[in-house]
């Protein structure tokens, strides 16, 4: 390996990078570009082997399996049950983008322009547009905000199940316009989701950035970091745990964290660098007081509802073994056919009764139902699912930590519907997925409510349903905010962490605000500016 320095004692690179997730190895791949950069990427989970990431319809095997890393949440007093409650993240080579759903949105133009207004400088839409482009293959779009011949691909879905148009056509005779494309700067409307698919299988940012082997790059799985090492106020190496084996990797220029919204903070904290007080109360050195780490908490929420089929009008048909034999055949013989869609081939975006300028809601549809982490199918195995999510949630949490072990979970109190706009804006989805599920052109193919068991009636019944319903929408962001100095936030507009030299942060954590839509694409995105401001710096 070029520019390594290996023996009994030291592991010496030019950077490395903490977080195998669709950041860190977007940075990893680009940096590793570079032959004169040696780079080490460390991730915790495994490599990205299992068949199962890449056959983009099994999404609902690893939305629910072995490659997620569970978190206990504290609910709110708003959230009905009060019992213990988990959330997932990826943990596995690639992150979200090798078990998510696969879904391309960048959210709104206005979002990265209050992010800019929030002191994220240099992070504007017309900032970071150039760097969506830069990382995209898309086989549909090539114009002033689509791109081409980058590592990502982005398609259309091969496949669309007759259902998904079914629920189109229902959204439309609602009064939902069609829109071709939600990343062309116009939301609104209904139309087929944009995914990260190319010739049938998942484009992980694993795959997309990582495929290429390359001398000068070192990517280790399995690998527990428990903390940074610091010379004063010089971030200069990362101890880490690999099969049983304490080691210590020592970087030459830069260390970039790329742990996520929950690991990036807590591996903060652990090194000591975080609020004053809450360091000293679990005996961690103080390296630098910065009371904004872990702050700032967002995630959208969801809820989902239920219908059952009067038929096998789903996918919910592929889970007998005869069907699967077929979408099999035809997967493993054209690389066509059911196999290849990601089963939530269509959405919308609209509003809520709020008064919002731009839409607040965004609408999931599933052919098929028991997808979801946590959602069973219905009676006789026919249904499908429509998931609905507040697009700009106002309430705010926090993560702390709850002992300096770094196998201990930190405390994640994300205070999700506490702002009463939040409840009123998911209420106002169900009536609107209500709403579009009675259009005639589901007539033919709905049998009833399953969940709820019956169609929701008052102002009541519906905010009873939110309380009971929600669940968190895993998009987590924010707690390692970007801004102007190190009281309202804890890095600066280059991703570096105030106060400290030879450290930055990049993923979901440093968004001032999360988007409005899934955090994938932004997340590659964020890989892709960060790795530019490393190689300029």
């Amino acid at each position: 390996m070029s520019d390594v320095q290996i023996n009994k004692t030291k592991l010496t690179y030019d950077y490395i990078i903490v977080g195998g997730g669709s950041t860190g190895s977007t940075i990893a791949g680009r940096l590793g570009e570079k032959s004169q950069n040696s780079v080490l990427l460390l991730e915790e989970g495994p490599r990205d082997k299992s068949i199962y990431i890449h056959i983009p319809v099994t999404y609902y095997k690893t939305a629910q399996g072995p490659l997620l890393k569970r978190y206990n949440y504290q609910r709110s007093a708003e959230q009905t049950p009060q019992h213990e409650a988990t959330m997932v993240q990826a943990k596995v080579l690639g992150g979200g983008s090798s078990v998510n759903a696969m879904l391309y949105l960048r959210g709104n133009s206005s979002d990265y322009d209050d992010w800019e207004k929030a002191g994220a400088i240099g992070w504007g839409y017309h900032d970071v547009i150039k760097y969506f482009k830069k990382s995209e293959d898309n086989n549909i779009f090539h114009n002033k905000v689509h791109g081409v011949n980058g590592p990502l691909g982005v398609s259309d879905c091969a496949y669309k199940h007759n259902l998904s148009r079914v629920w189109l056509k229902a959204c439309q005779e609602y009064g939902l316009p069609y829109n071709p494309d939600f990343n062309s700067g116009e939301q609104q409307g209904c139309g087929f989701y944009q995914v990260t698919i190319r010739n049938g299988r998942r484009s992980s940012a694993s795959k997309a950035y990582l495929s290429n082997r390359r001398d000068n790059l070192s990517v280790e799985t399995g690998c527990k970091v428990l903390k940074l090492i610091f010379e004063g106020n010089r971030a200069v190496a990362v101890e880490f745990i690999q099969n049983g084996k304490k080691q210590t990797a020592y970087a030459k220029k830069e260390i970039i964290i790329s742990a996520g919204t929950f690991g990036s903070p807590h591996l903060l904290l652990l090194s000591g660098l975080g609020p004053k007080e809450d360091l000293e109360q679990y005996g961690i050195p103080v390296v630098k007081d910065l009371p904004q780490v872990g702050q700032n908490y967002q995630d959208h929420i969801e809820m989902s509802l239920v219908y059952k089929l009067k038929g096998a009008f789903s996918y919910d048909k592929y889970k007998k073994l005869q069907w699967q034999a077929v979408a099999g055949l035809q997967f493993l013989l054209f690389n066509a056919g059911p196999a290849t869609s990601n089963i939530i081939e269509t959405g919308a975006f609209w509003w809520s009764s709020q008064g919002k300028k731009l839409p607040d809601l965004q609408l999931f549809f599933l052919a098929g139902a028991g997808i979801e982490e946590g959602k069973d199918g219905v009676p006789g195995g026919n249904g499908c699912t429509i998931s609905i999510t507040q697009t700009r949630p106002e309430s705010v949490g926090y993560i702390k930590l709850q002992s300096a072990d770094p196998y201990q979970q930190p405390l994640i109190v994300p205070n999700y519907i506490t702002a009463p706009n939040d409840l009123k804006t998911l209420a106002d989805g169900a009536k609107l997925v209500q709403s579009i599920m009675s259009q005639d052109a589901f007539k033919d193919y709905v049998e009833s409510s399953h969940v709820p068991e019956k169609p929701l009636e008052s102002s009541e019944d519906f905010e009873n349903f939110v309380r009971n319903e929600a669940y968190p929408g895993l998009h987590p962001c924010g707690t390692c905010k970007i801004g102007k100095d190190e009281l309202t936030s804890v890095v600066d507009p280059e991703l570096k962490v105030h106060g400290i030299e030879g450290l930055r942060v990049a993923d979901a954590s440093i968004m001032p605000n999360v988007i409005s839509g899934n955090l994938n694409a932004v997340t590659i995105m964020i890989g892709e500016k960060a790795a530019e401001l490393i190689l300029n710096s």
